[in-house]
Parts: structure tokens; C-alpha cells; sequence
């Protein structure tokens, strides 16, 4: 059976910024579903990231340092549970479908090494798998299509409404209805094991991070690096 008719898990994160060693998250989802698209489970937060959240990232997300710290969870708890919900879907087989997972799932391990809780890869025994990246699959299967491949592009592009942009629940949801789209319209990832497609996005999203840093190194950057890890960076030591 393909996993296209099966059950899917979508994740995502709104955070104070960019980098994955440094910034923090202030909302988080888990959510569940099914192989006509419902949600069948879902768990969303609202962290007190315990630093103030750039209005530049309150912008993009909607919330404020102030209503971070008056309504969000600990972040040292929240951290546990949203870890706990990932690993635990995971354990049962279902795939985990990330948008831009090496960021959110990057981002999500540095934060239970800040709070000194287990990250997913402890609780799992190994890296987080099987992982369905819609971004990197997009530019597998269609590389030379121009244009944005932010998640609201994509969903534009494959027909997938996406209601509230930058909401962590409406992300989860529309990441997993587009690769359901992807796999339907491009059959070879479609029809794939989770195995070999968890194996062909390692390799294509290492080769989309060299042709970047390649492209950078000609263009504006002479000593650019594009991480080529995926789905999780290495922890920097």
C-alpha cells in the first residue's frame, strides 16, 4: 500500500527567527490526516519562548513577547510534549511530513538541548524517519520550475488551499495535503517505500544544498556554505 492512502503526521513551528542554533520557538503542531485529508488528532502550543520575540518575526506570525509571556506554556514543558508527540507518531510508523524539515526539526533538537530534555532522535534510537519534506521534494521533481517554493506557493501551485499562513496548525495541515498532491501528480515518489523516499530526500536535499552553495560561491559569496544535512543538522560541538 502506498502512503498516500495511509495516515500522515504534519509538524511545524513559528519561531523568534531563522537560526536553528540560536532562536526559539513560540508555537508548535502535531497533527494527524487521514487519507482523505481530515484531521483526525492534533496538538497545538503556545510557548514563552523566554526571550523577547523580534518584531520582525511578530510580524510574520502574529505574536507578541507580551502575549507570549502572559498566555505561553513553560518552554522547558512545552519543549517535552511537542518532542514526546513527534517521537511517539513516529514510533508507530507514520510519516512525518515537515516543511523545510531540516529547519523545524533542527531547531526543535537544539531546543531539548537547551532544557536538557530528550530530543527525538534519544527517545527513537536514531534520526528522526521516515520524513516527508514537501520543499525538497518539489525541487526534486520539478527543479527547473521557476518561482517561490515557500509553503504558500506551493500551495498555490498544487491547488491546496491554505487558509491562515503562519498559523503552526494551518501550516502542518496544508504541508501534508500538498505532498499528498505531489505524490499523486509525480508517481515514482508517489509509489516509493517510506524507506527509499525517506533515502532519495537525503541525497536530493545534500545536492539542492550544493548547487546552492555552488551558485552563491559565483554570484555574491565566494565563501558560502549551504548545510547539506537532512532531515536534522549535526549539533555543533
Amino acid at each position: 500500500m502506498s502512503w498516500l492512502s495511509g495516515t500522515l503526521m504534519a509538524f511545524d513551528l513559528e519561531t523568534t527567527g531563522t537560526d536553528v542554533e540560536s532562536d526559539r520557538i513560540v508555537t508548535a503542531a502535531v497533527v494527524r490526516l487521514e487519507a482523505d485529508g481530515s484531521v483526525s488528532e492534533e496538538r497545538t502550543w503556545l510557548l514563552n519562548p523566554g526571550v523577547a520575540i523580534p518584531e520582525q518575526a511578530s510580524a510574520i506570525h502574529g505574536i507578541s513577547t507580551e502575549r507570549a509571556r502572559e498566555h505561553g506554556l513553560p518552554a522547558a514543558a512545552a519543549i517535552e510534549e511537542i518532542a514526546g508527540a513527534v517521537a511517539e507518531g513516529l514510533r508507530t510508523g507514520v510519516p512525518l511530513v515537515v516543511m523545510n524539515a531540516r529547519y523545524d526539526l533542527s531547531l526543535l533538537d537544539r531546543e531539548c538541548r537547551r532544557y536538557g530534555v530528550a530530543s527525538v532522535s534519544d527517545r527513537l534510537g536514531a534520526a528522526p524517519s521516515p520524513v516527508i519534506d514537501p520543499l525538497v521534494i518539489d525541487k526534486h521533481v520539478d527543479k527547473y520550475r521557476k518561482g517561490k517554493r515557500a509553503l504558500h506557493a506551493l500551495c498555490a501551485h498544487y491547488g491546496v488551499a491554505l487558509d491562515d499562513a503562519h498559523d503552526a496548525r494551518a501550516d502542518a495541515v496544508a504541508a501534508a495535503r500538498v505532498v499528498r498532491r505531489m505524490g499523486e501528480q509525480h508517481q515514482p515518489v508517489g509509489v516509493m517505500p517510506l524507506e527509499e523516499l525517506h533515502g532519495l530526500q537525503v541525497h536530493a536535499a545534500a545536492e539542492q544544498s550544493r548547487s546552492l552553495q555552488a551558485y552563491l560561491r559565483r554570484t555574491t559569496d565566494p565563501a558560502a556554505v549551504v548545510e547539506p544535512a537532512w532531515p536534522l543538522i549535526p549539533r555543533m560541538r
